[in-house]
C-alpha cells in the first residue's frame, strides 16, 4: 500500500488512534475493576483511588476510614501498575489516571455523596479555567 498525500496519512493516523484508544479503555477498565472491586475490602480501594486527585493521604485516609499510610500503599502498589501517577503541584502526592465515571464504573456512594474537593485541589482548579 503506497500513500500518495497527507490527508491519507492524517486519516489513517486518526483510526490508529481511535481503535487504540477503544482497546486501551477497555483494558483500563478490566485492570480497575479487578484491583479496585474486591468484596473484602468493600469501597475501600476503590473511594482512595476516586479521591486521588492531589489530596493528601491524611485526607483521603479521613474520608475513607484508613490510615494515611493506608492510601500511600495503595498509591505505591497502583504506581506499578500504572494507574496513578506522581502529583505534577504537590511532592509525595499520587493521581489517578484514568476517571472512573469515564469508564463507565460506579462511584461508591459515601465519597461521592459527601466528599468535597479539598481546598487547595478546588482553587487549583478553579486558576486553571
Amino acid at each position: 500500500m503506497v500513500i500518495e498525500n497527507r490527508d491519507e496519512i492524517v486519516t489513517l493516523l486518526e483510526e490508529l488512534v481511535r481503535w487504540a484508544r477503544f482497546q486501551g479503555i477497555q483494558q483500563a477498565k478490566q485492570v480497575l475493576q479487578g484491583l479496585l472491586e474486591d468484596p473484602e475490602k468493600g469501597d475501600t480501594p476503590k473511594s482512595i483511588y476516586h479521591l486521588s486527585d492531589g489530596r493528601s493521604s491524611e485526607e483521603i485516609g479521613k474520608a475513607v476510614g484508613v490510615s494515611s499510610q493506608t492510601v500511600r500503599n495503595y498509591w505505591r502498589s497502583w504506581f506499578t501498575l500504572g494507574v496513578v501517577v506522581p502529583s505534577r503541584r504537590y511532592k509525595g502526592r499520587f493521581e489517578k489516571v484514568f476517571n472512573l465515571e469515564d469508564l463507565g464504573m460506579s462511584l461508591p456512594k459515601p465519597v461521592a455523596d459527601k466528599v468535597p474537593a479539598s481546598q487547595e485541589v478546588a482553587e487549583e482548579s478553579q486558576g486553571s479555567q
